[in-house]
């Protein structure tokens, strides 16, 4: 059976907290998403371990059951960059939410919460609500197999004209 899109989710990678020195004194981390097939990266963080990306990546959703991977590198010049931990999140409970297509509620109004539990890597209580006529999510991820760090990110589903929709 041949997978069709159902939108896109734009994953707002916002900062880093924390992360693991991998060089003399600091890193130069960058992150990479992936899904399914899709390979997305921000852009690299000189000396940094509290980087501020800000940047906006946008994966295609085909299959709402795979797990978005968060990896965390730090970048080396004359040698394979450094993991420095990664994290993964489920987009179920974000898509639930973006089904019950909540118009008209009040700004800012949460419409479920996901908690951190053993399965998952959020480091806190995750809020999934409506913002400027949109269903939004702020996650802050706990990275796995590293010492310390997190990033912050937020989600947002894009309707796609055309997608079979969610």
């Amino acid at each position: 059976m041949v997978e069709r899109l159902l939108g896109l989710l734009r994953v707002r990678v916002l900062r880093g907290v924390n992360l693991a020195i991998r060089d003399a004194w600091s890193s130069d981390p960058y992150v990479v998403l992936l899904m399914a097939k899709q390979k997305l990266k921000t852009r690299v963080i000189k000396k940094c371990t509290n980087p501020v990306w800000k940047e906006e990546l946008t994966l295609s959703v085909e299959d709402p059951t795979l797990p978005v991977r968060l990896e965390v590198y730090d970048k080396d010049t004359f040698s394979f960059d450094d993991p420095m931990g990664n994290a993964e999140f489920d987009i179920q409970p974000f898509l639930e939410a973006v089904k019950m297509n909540p118009v008209g509620v009040p700004e800012g109004t949460i419409i479920t919460k996901v908690v951190p539990n053993r399965q998952n890597c959020i480091a806190e209580e995750s809020p999934i609500y409506w913002s400027d006529g949109r269903v939004v999510q702020d996650l802050v991820l706990r990275l796995r197999n590293v010492e310390c760090g997190e990033v912050e990110l937020q989600l947002q589903w894009v309707s796609v004209p055309g997608a079979r929709g969610i």
